[in-house]
């Protein structure tokens, strides 16, 4: 597969979906529930169409997984994965942090990654095993190498049925590190340790769809990604740890709940 063709056709896709966010950005926007707080708008939708429609133009038989319209040729060996709207909270507030994630596989393994923010018109990218880059200029995660000079990330689930764990994390993170920031975008978080913002990210019951394209630019920048346990991560799997692999053993000590 070339991969160059893939990472082209993916960046003029995330480029498509942009046009969308921002030109719909600061306005009165239709707001539905997916869920008690899960939004969706008119302008995920849509992004998602011209990003699907610009990708099936080049790759008719490529499979599709994406967070509004579902799955198409799920068989494929190929298959894209597509969030259009990563921060669809953020996006509906009028706050200018959210995406456009894109990430592509093959035979389930992630060799490429797009996320674009329509507003900074920060475009980070990676192709596996050739690094990330970050508006075209190479990235790499942060040199700290202790959890208490780090500045963290993190995100909170929609639906929590025990807040325990969630704030016995928190705290534990809080105490151990600089400060914690929570910015409302998965894909967001992967890139900003991608590019040294960031020691680490860590958040739960996440999509493959949030993490895919942040995930492979992170690596490729250097990054670390395991679950909680420090077990190897996948986008199907609901825990998700990315460091800049200095700190990744004190983050899973302040990751776990005992008793």
């Amino acid at each position: 597969m070339d991969l160059k063709s893939v990472k082209r056709v993916g960046i003029a896709a995330a480029y498509k979906g942009a046009e969308v966010l921002k030109a719909n950005f600061g306005k009165k926007c239709k707001v539905q529930k997916k869920g008690a707080k899960d939004l969706v708008t008119e302008s995920d939708t849509e992004s998602e169409r011209l990003i699907i429609e610009t990708i099936r133009q080049v790759f008719p038989s490529h499979g599709i997984l994406a967070e509004e319209s579902g799955s198409y040729n799920n068989g494929a060996e190929c298959i894209w994965i597509i969030d259009p709207l990563d921060g669809t909270t953020n996006f509906a507030h009028n706050l200018g942090m959210f995406a456009v994630s894109i990430a592509f596989s093959i035979k389930g393994d992630i060799a490429a990654g797009i996320v674009l923010n329509p507003i900074t018109g920060e475009l980070f990218t990676a192709v596996k095993g050739e690094g990330a880059q970050l508006n075209g200029i190479p990235i790499h995660v942060s040199e700290i190498t202790s959890l208490y000079e780090s500045l963290l990330v993190t995100g909170f689930p929609y639906n929590v049925n025990d807040m325990k764990p969630l704030q016995v994390r928190f705290f534990n993170c809080l105490k151990a590190s600089q400060g914690i920031r929570r910015l409302g975008s998965a894909a967001l978080d992967l890139c900003f340790v991608a590019s040294g913002r960031f020691e680490g990210f860590w958040e739960e019951n996440l999509k493959p769809w949030d993490t895919a394209g942040g995930l492979i630019i992170a690596k490729e920048a250097g990054a670390i990604v395991t679950d909680f346990s420090g077990n190897q991560f996948d986008v199907n799997k609901k825990e998700i740890l990315a460091t800049n692999g200095l700190i990744h053993l004190e983050m899973i000590k302040s990751l776990e709940i005992k008793g």
